[in-house]
């Protein structure tokens, strides 16, 4: 049981306007949605630990919270095969058309016209991050047949012995690879790794699949690259740039800037292509992974408060009662 003095719950999302309702809190859980900035760090003023119950943590101005002696601790692990199932969801639903195929059984045209797939054994799928979720996307690729390119800072040996995983730069990667698929966190180094210039290197029928950060790949080089007749083979996207805005009635909100109101209109675009599937952050979303998301939250905040022994803590240190 626990003592409702002390915890609180609440469907919110920590802003600027009601961060003072928080004024009290020494720990907080939050969601990626929840963008804790400077401005919301110093109206916490008994702040000691951050706790975001997903793996990236770039919603949280890391290098301040440090500043002001406060620990950040993230969900590492807690989806890896779960996303990594999702991606190819994704392939499968857009090598077999599944979006204009269920559109046209709505509408009660039960046509295969336009409806022709393709297999995915033998197909090369070049994975960019093979970390844990890269991991396991090869190993699902492995069991289709599939030739496995990656693109990592550093090789993973097992992935070389047990897939036959090929490293790769970058762009021999794009330039070879029938499915692209993504898999890293989002840096100022990852920022727009794919972009208007080496998205062109892509096979003009190949596939692009992002479940990572939305701004690794350049919304409008997606767009531009559709509106030229390139990636016929699809895109399938989980996170997009504007997904604060898509989650919004965007021509109800007030002071939208112009380039947020762009990256919208041109998700938007891309949404209604038949070849273009946009979910809404779903490649986490199932009752397994939100169970380990809870567990691993629970005990970051256990270990890092009771024990002082830190699980997880991407920045700063444990908390000192």
């Amino acid at each position: 049981m626990y003592n409702e003095d002390y915890i609180k719950f609440t469907k919110e999302e920590i802003t600027e306007s009601n961060a003072l309702n928080f004024k009290d809190a020494e720990v907080i859980s939050i969601f990626i949605y929840s963008k804790i900035t400077k401005e919301i760090i110093d109206k916490l003023p008994n702040l000691k630990l951050i706790v975001t119950r997903s793996a990236g943590y770039d919603h949280i101005d890391i290098d301040y919270a440090v500043s002001k002696g406060i620990t950040v601790a993230n969900v590492p692990g807690y989806g890896n095969n779960t996303v990594a199932e999702y991606t190819f969801a994704l392939i499968l639903a857009l090598a077999r058309r599944l979006k204009p195929m269920i559109k046209n059984v709505d509408k009660g045209i039960f046509s295969r016209e336009g409806l022709m797939g393709i297999d995915l054994m033998g197909k090369t799928i070049g994975i960019i991050g093979t970390g844990r979720i890269g991991s396991h996307v090869a190993r699902i690729a492995y069991g289709f047949g599939m030739k496995i390119l990656a693109y990592d800072r550093s090789k993973k040996p097992h992935l070389v012995e047990k897939y036959g995983v090929e490293y790769v730069g970058l762009e021999d990667l794009l330039r070879n690879s029938d499915i692209v698929t993504v898999h890293l966190p989002y840096t100022k180094s990852t920022r727009y790794l794919i972009n208007r210039f080496n998205i062109k290197l892509m096979k003009l029928d190949s596939m692009l699949i992002n479940t990572s950060r939305g701004a690794v790949v350049e919304l409008e080089a997606i767009v531009e690259a559709l509106r030229e007749g390139r990636l016929t083979g699809g895109v399938a996207i989980d996170t997009v740039e504007a997904e604060e805005v898509l989650e919004e009635e965007i021509l109800k909100k007030e002071n939208l800037s112009v380039a947020k109101l762009e990256k919208a209109m041109n998700a938007f675009y891309v949404l209604h292509e038949d070849n273009v599937i946009i979910s809404p952050h779903c490649a986490y979303y199932t009752k397994d992974a939100l169970r380990r998301i809870l567990d691993i939250t629970i005990d970051n905040i256990y270990s890092c408060i009771v024990e002082k022994e830190p699980k997880n803590i991407v920045a700063g240190k444990c908390v000192d009662s």
